[in-house]
């Protein structure tokens, strides 16, 4: 072996090396991005149980297509200013809603269906939309320090293996991982 291919092959060997170490500290980062987006969603999912109290006692119907399009809205815009891809952003965001719409409905018939249970006061509607808002900024600079994963094969192995960490040290109930895995449905964009 001449001394430029034994140089070429430590080269090569070398180059391997760091490209196993970047995909493994890739492939970590992309677990705790994923993992705080998950987390995140989870944070999220739970204010339902404060607007499902609100709305019980006001008696506000769950569905609210001005809110929805407002958050929509407001997400797609922040996005643009931020570089992060607009058609991802809308298609988890709507997820949230749709998410925090499930655990809203299935308090609101627990509460039917076993009075008891129900609500008697409940925090100001605005007030639970504040803490929606700052999550949802926070949701959205998740989502774009995940977006290079979102389209990745990995994507959903990583998703089922952030909501289970998620689930592992958070401890929701079986309500809130429901609407936590309906929350994260169309995170990846090839399921």
């Amino acid at each position: 072996m001449t001394l430029i291919a034994a140089a070429s092959a430590d080269a090569a060997t070398e180059a391997d090396s760091q490209m196993t170490t970047l995909s493994i500290n890739t492939s970590s980062v992309s677990k705790q991005t994923m993992a705080h987006l998950a987390g995140l969603a989870l944070e999220r999912v739970n204010t339902a149980d404060l607007v499902a109290a609100s709305k019980w006692i006001s008696g506000q119907p769950i569905e609210d297509p001005v809110r929805e399009q407002q958050v929509l809205d407001s997400m797609d815009a922040e996005a643009v200013r931020l570089g992060i891809d607009r058609p991802s952003v809308q298609r988890i965001f709507k997820d949230q809603i749709e998410a925090n719409k499930l655990v809203q409905s299935e308090l609101h018939e627990r509460w039917r269906s076993n009075a008891g249970e129900a609500p008697t006061s409940a925090p100001d509607l605005g007030d639970v939309r504040d803490e929606i808002n700052r999550i949802n900024g926070e949701l959205l600079t998740a989502i774009g320090a995940s977006q290079p994963l979102l389209s990745t094969p990995q994507c959903s192995r990583i998703r089922v293996q952030a909501v289970d960490a998620v689930v592992r040290s958070q401890h929701p109930d079986d309500l809130h991982i429901k609407g936590l895995w309906r929350a994260l449905k169309d995170l990846c964009v090839s399921n």
